[in-house]
């Protein structure tokens, strides 16, 4: 990223102390615990959320801000209620297809509670009627819908990740008119090839369910002082029946991040700077946790939100929103002061509901291999990459406030 011309340096013995101090054991704690079973996923609406919920506003306590929740609804969150049971036959063979690997519930399917049996068919080839229809890659699920009467559901292709598993989404279209599961792309063409036939269910239906944001402040920025909002979503996609899907790198990296970050600079955060932490619910259903706080500040603080600490690689990745133009020079700042390489963006969280309010804000992102799946489990969150962007939101909040005035917010609020 460009140079930054014209800001001042913090005093670097007190910033390099404190940037000594940042603890990657004491982060890989925290996103271990955030994944453990006790948290069950951390979906928005479950009691899994609600625990991990109650047990950052006691670390928000221990870093002396007073712990504030703050509900907003969310619709329809789909929620597999079983796992679905799907068997193809070709040939006298007959497969049972695993559940996350070969076979997925797609986000616009209908409910199917009880296994549909019916030959296969190609969508736009065959006569529809009772048939399970493989869609070919490359049609449009509005084209296979046209292609697709009475039929007894659509087989769409998806692929896997590293890990073979399939990505768990909870964002995405509102249900349509048939049961639809997505098949992994190799066994997909097979299924075109060999046809046969089906019996699957797709056992889904939609919630609705609270959603609640938690949010402390540390200090109150003085006058003409920067203010600061560190965020990080603490909800993951949650667990389905028979997948343990932990959230590790994401998002309880990012967690642990704000935690460290907040916890060494409330002590000794002098200037004047205002410091506040929200941890948001409803990343994962469309960054609604981030929508809903971003419309009650009642300032304009500047807004550094993590999310992914996991896999530095090359870069961090920056992503810069609203009038962010000062605060971006200021994270190429702290980055070239710790050594944290940085890349632009995307960077595609909760940062951009805040831009979009007109704040100044900023995604910091770094990696989450196995992400929206089982593999997201702590041991493959790097303790380095962690310190890295600890370091860097740290340098960053600590350069703000020793920037010359006009960088931030002058009042101080939620």
């Amino acid at each position: 990223m460009s140079a930054t011309a014209g800001l001042p340096v913090a005093p670097t013995g007190d910033l390099d102390a404190l940037l000594a101090a940042v603890s990657a054991e004491r982060m890989s704690a925290t996103v271990a615990r955030l994944a453990s079973d006790e948290f069950t996923g951390r979906r928005v609406g479950t009691a899994g959320g609600a625990a991990a919920r109650a047990w950052l506003g006691g670390q928000l306590s221990d870093m002396g801000a007073a712990p504030h929740t703050d509900p907003f609804a969310v619709r329809a969150v789909p929620d597999i209620y079983r796992a679905p049971t799907v068997h193809w036959r070709h040939h006298g063979e007959v497969h049972a297809l695993t559940f996350g690997r070969d076979v997925a519930i797609h986000l616009a399917s209908a409910d199917l509670p009880t296994p549909r049996p019916g030959a296969l068919g190609i969508a736009g080839t065959d006569g529809p009627v009772d048939r399970w229809l493989v869609v070919p890659p490359g049609m449009s699920l509005f084209d296979a819908y046209g292609h697709a009467y009475r039929a007894a559901g659509l087989l769409l292709p998806r692929g896997v990740d590293a890990d073979g598993w399939q990505y768990t989404m909870l964002a995405g279209p509102n249900p349509g008119p048939l049961p639809m599961l997505t098949v992994e792309t190799a066994l997909h063409r097979r299924m075109l090839d060999l046809g046969g036939e089906l019996a699957a269910d797709a056992p889904i239906r939609r919630i609705d369910v609270a959603g609640t944001n938690l949010h402390g402040r540390i200090r109150p920025a003085a006058p003409g002082r920067p203010d600061l909002l560190l965020t990080a979503h603490y909800d993951g996609v949650g667990d389905h029946p028979g997948l343990r899907q932990p959230a590790a790198a994401d998002n309880a990296s990012g967690v642990a991040v704000i935690c460290e970050v907040a916890r060494l600079l409330a002590p000794v955060l002098h200037g004047g700077a205002g410091l506040s932490v929200a941890f948001l619910d409803g990343e994962e259903t469309g960054a609604l946790g981030s929508a809903h706080h971003a419309a009650r500040l009642e300032t304009s603080p500047l807004v550094v939100n993590v999310d992914g600490a996991g896999h530095l690689h090359e870069a961090a990745a920056v992503e810069a929103g609203g009038p962010a133009h000062a605060l971006l020079a200021i994270v190429d700042q702290a980055g070239r002061h710790t050594g944290v390489p940085l890349k632009p963006g995307p960077v595609a969280s909760d940062n951009r509901r805040y831009a979009a309010a007109g704040l100044p804000a900023i995604g910091v992102g770094a990696g989450m291999a196995g992400y929206h799946s089982p593999a997201d489990t702590p041991d493959r969150v790097e303790p380095e990459t962690l310190t890295a962007i600890a370091q860097l939101v740290l340098a960053a909040v600590w350069l703000a406030n020793e920037a010359a005035p006009g960088t931030g917010s002058t009042a101080s609020g939620r």
